[in-house]
């Protein structure tokens, strides 16, 4: 049973430390999460021109920032919820059993309202920031099918747009070294406007008729190609015939 003398010093103790955090928050505006984003915070406008390593380091400045505004609204609430109990002269038993709470725990944790047995904090914060919905593997929530055919522009084709000014990979990270700094990102040989390689180098007119071969290097490298794998086309082989190979003559 807590004397007098003991829940008055514990009251001045609460109010404190309830003070202390209220200004806290108005110094730093809740950690920075009164403000829209967090690059308000550090003068930026946006992520698009930054190296992801800087983002990496904001990000992780922003994860610590939320775990510490989640810690100080629980020692909020809790101090609150204890003051309210010294208000309803029930300060000091455990709000679960009912048993009296030992001195030495409040002394050392005066913003509990349970015995250590009954302890709802005992748990593990998931709560994440929002930044990381659009960074988890391979490429968030977006869908990463590999069977679907879809050609639209994706998450995988956003991610080579960026990845085009630069990233902290060099040529020996990648499986297949690049030649130059500039292609040292995944898939950077991917073609970009078309899908097939002869599409560099072959064109019709506006009715799909007088198909033209405009010789250039992507030609001679898609010849070059064919001729050390001994086939006609990246296809396999044609029959040998003028007319159109798509089609045989009917017996």
């Amino acid at each position: 049973m807590l004397s007098t003398q003991q829940l008055a010093e514990l009251r001045l103790q609460l109010l404190k430390e309830k003070s202390e955090i209220e200004e806290r928050f108005d110094q730093n505006d809740h950690f920075g999460f009164e403000r829209g984003h967090y690059h308000e915070s550090m003068g930026e406008l946006s992520s698009y021109d930054n190296h992801p390593a800087d983002e990496g380091t904001d990000l992780f400045e922003r994860e610590k920032d939320n775990a510490l505004l989640e810690h100080e609204k629980l020692q909020l609430y809790n101090i609150n919820r204890a003051l309210e109990a010294m208000e309803k002269g029930t300060y000091g038993k455990c709000e679960v059993c009912g048993k009296d709470i030992p001195t030495e725990r409040l002394e050392a944790l005066p913003n509990t309202t349970y015995c250590i047995e009954h302890s709802p904090d005992q748990v593990t914060s998931h709560d994440r920031p929002i930044e990381e919905g659009v960074l988890m593997p391979p490429f968030g929530k977006f869908d990463m099918d590999e069977s679907d055919e879809n050609v639209a522009f994706d998450a995988e084709d956003s991610w080579q747009a960026v990845a085009e000014w630069g990233t902290s990979d060099t040529p020996s990270d990648l499986a297949f070294p690049k030649d130059h700094y500039n292609d040292t990102y995944n898939e950077s040989e991917e073609s970009i406007g078309y899908v097939e390689d002869y599409e560099n180098f072959v064109g019709n007119d506006m009715y799909g008729n007088n198909i033209t071969v405009y010789p250039n290097a992507q030609h001679e490298k898609y010849e070059a190609a064919l001729d050390e794998e001994g086939i006609m086309t990246s296809y396999g082989d044609l029959p040998g015939y003028e007319h159109d190979p798509y089609v045989e003559d009917e017996k």
